[in-house]
């Protein structure tokens, strides 16, 4: 598997893992656009500029990874794994003084980035993918491939139909051995959860996973609590009602939180849904470079579902003053997608996620969700009945 670890020294892996890039002496003279592959494997073009961003980047991380590997020399290997901070007033109550103080240093430590090397083991413990593992024999996995094997059905030929149209060119996901391994997991899902089955969007995400994690299973127990823990309901059933919802709920935190480029775009009638939609089914994964992606999942893992739409606003708050002045739609979607594919700089998007946008609390946003779902129900059933409707006058 590309990205696989092999039980050498972490710290000596660590940092042969985030090479400095160095462009030619022509190419920083010319400023022309460069093709690099970033650390997990995908191509990235940029010019100098996005080169000299991506390096500081990385001496950045280095720098994280240094506080980490010392952590661990300090506190022990697994310091992390508690509750999580998230628990409020109870993890107030039953931790002891050192132990809170472990879990504010740890979010702090994940806002600031996951050293790679460490992401695999980090992500599948505090996440809750081992937890919901350990519920189920050790074989439950390989059981369930075979017991799929050979099974045809319509997740399965969706799924055989986007295999080669997931990060084409990739250097082991767009091999028949990543096909394969991608296919085992998203196949093994669909029969996990047969609500769910398989929705496109989840073949990207699943195929970030098998890069990032350690083994193939590993990769399937971090999808299952992605879809089953971490994100909301119903994101990815037959009628995305889940992703709808989150839709409704991100425009009217737009309107409250940048409330100059809702009425901007309410006026030119923009439909967020058409940048958001891909944002929220991919979680950013075909939009933002993957290792800004990867910090933003770092914190996803921890914090929950909320940070989708910390980040969502980010990119617009961050390109207010350009959306100010569009007069087109096409313009709009444009500049988003410029922005998102030079995002070399994860600190840049979410201290903007962060400290500008400001707080959005769970409770308010599980609020804000209930308030949306009758609408985005009522409307579906809408949209059924009215194709029911097509289907008979046909016949």
């Amino acid at each position: 598997m590309f990205g696989t670890q092999s039980q050498r020294d972490l710290p000596l892996e660590f940092q042969s893992q985030i090479p400095i890039l160095r462009p030619s002496i022509h190419t920083r003279r010319a400023n022309l656009t460069v093709k690099f592959q970033d650390l997990y494997g995908f191509t990235v073009e940029g010019n100098v500029d996005d080169v000299n961003v991506l390096n500081e980047v990385r001496e950045k991380v280095r720098q994280q990874g240094r506080v980490w590997w010392s952590l661990e020399a300090n506190k022990g290997a697994n310091w992390y794994l508690q509750p999580s901070i998230s628990e409020g007033i109870a993890l107030k109550s039953s931790l002891k003084f050192s132990a809170l103080a472990n879990a504010i240093t740890l979010k702090r430590l994940i806002r600031k980035g996951i050293p790679p090397v460490l992401r695999p083991k980090v992500w599948f413990s505090l996440s809750g993918a081992a937890k919901k593992k350990s519920t189920v024999p050790e074989s439950y996995y390989n059981d369930l491939i075979k017991a799929t094997e050979g099974k045809v059905t319509p997740a399965t030929r969706q799924i055989d139909h986007d295999l080669p149209r997931t990060f084409p060119g990739h250097p082991w996901l767009d091999t028949p051995e990543g096909h394969a391994a991608l296919r085992r997991v998203l196949v093994g899902y669909s029969f996990r959860d047969s609500d769910v089955g398989y929705c496109q969007g989840l073949n990207y995400v699943a195929a970030l996973l098998l890069l990032v994690m350690k083994t193939e299973e590993d990769a399937f127990w971090m999808l299952a609590v992605l879809l089953e823990n971490v994100l909301v309901n119903d994101c990815y059933t037959n009628n995305l009602s889940g992703c709808h919802v989150e839709q409704r709920v991100f425009k009217d935190f737009l309107a409250k939180k940048c409330p100059r480029i809702a009425m901007h775009l309410e006026a030119m009638e923009f439909d967020v849904s058409l940048v958001a939609t891909e944002w929220f089914l991919c979680l950013f994964s075909k939009s933002l470079p993957s290792e800004t992606t990867l910090r933003v999942w770092d914190i996803l893992f921890y914090e929950g579902a909320k940070v989708i739409l910390h980040v969502a606003l980010a990119i617009f708050k961050m390109k207010e003053e350009q959306l100010l002045i569009t007069h087109h739609v096409g313009d709009v979607i444009s500049i988003l997608q410029r922005t998102t594919h030079h995002l070399f700089d994860p600190e840049e998007l979410l201290t903007v996620a962060f400290d500008k946008i400001g707080s959005m609390t769970t409770n308010n946003i599980s609020k804000q969700r209930k308030k949306q779902e009758p609408a985005v129900m009522k409307e579906l059933d809408q949209r059924f009945r009215r194709l029911n409707s097509l289907k008979l006058d046909d016949k």
